[in-house]
């Protein structure tokens, strides 16, 4: 099994030292690169930039310049998909949006973990989880979304939280100082 074979099976990989995973994330980086550096109103290269970076995008959405990933292929974006600035997505696993989904700036998304076991940890290995975002949802300022979460359809993450658990539709979830709540 190559590494990206044990990457895309959420199975320890080496994620620092494979030349492979190394030439992929570069060419997602590069591309990356020119996306941030273009004029704000140049909408036309935009938009081919993110459709050969990205693995699935519908007709109608926009990323607000900064944006970065590691392999571009693993993210798909729905409908009607809004992403304001300092949109980071650790896409070695996939993380897939729904359609009229909104976030807020300064959110990242983060499918990557690494071993607790300090050797395999030295070593580079990592493993990664899928993300997945239902339609609808609305993704507040400076989110932290964490590997393997799934977020439902109709759903509000509130600004700062940090989600490390599924999250289910139609709620408004927040973090309020150290405890976290959920509203109907």
């Amino acid at each position: 099994m190559t590494e990206k074979e044990k990457m895309l099976a959420g199975e320890l990989y080496d994620a620092n030292y494979n030349k492979d995973l190394e030439k992929e994330r570069e060419i997602a980086k590069d591309l990356c690169y020119d996306y941030n550096n273009l004029k704000p109103s140049d909408h036309e290269n935009q938009i081919k930039i993110m459709r050969k970076l990205l693995g699935k995008t519908k007709e109608k959405f926009r990323i607000e310049p900064t944006f970065m990933c590691d392999y571009g292929y693993n993210i798909e974006i729905g409908e009607n998909f809004y992403s304001n600035h300092n949109l980071i997505i650790l896409d070695a696993g996939k993380v897939k949006f729904g359609d009229n989904v909104f976030i807020a700036p300064n959110c990242s998304f983060y499918t990557a973990g690494h071993p607790l076991d300090v050797l395999n940890r030295n070593k580079g290995l990592e493993y990664a989880k899928p993300i997945e975002v239902g339609d609808n949802v609305w993704i507040g300022g400076n989110v932290t979304v964490l590997p393997g979460v799934k977020i439902g359809d109709n759903t509000v993450i509130g600004a700062g939280s940090v989600v490390t658990k599924d999250i289910p539709s139609n709620v408004v979830a927040v973090r309020k100082s150290s405890k976290s709540y959920k509203t109907n």
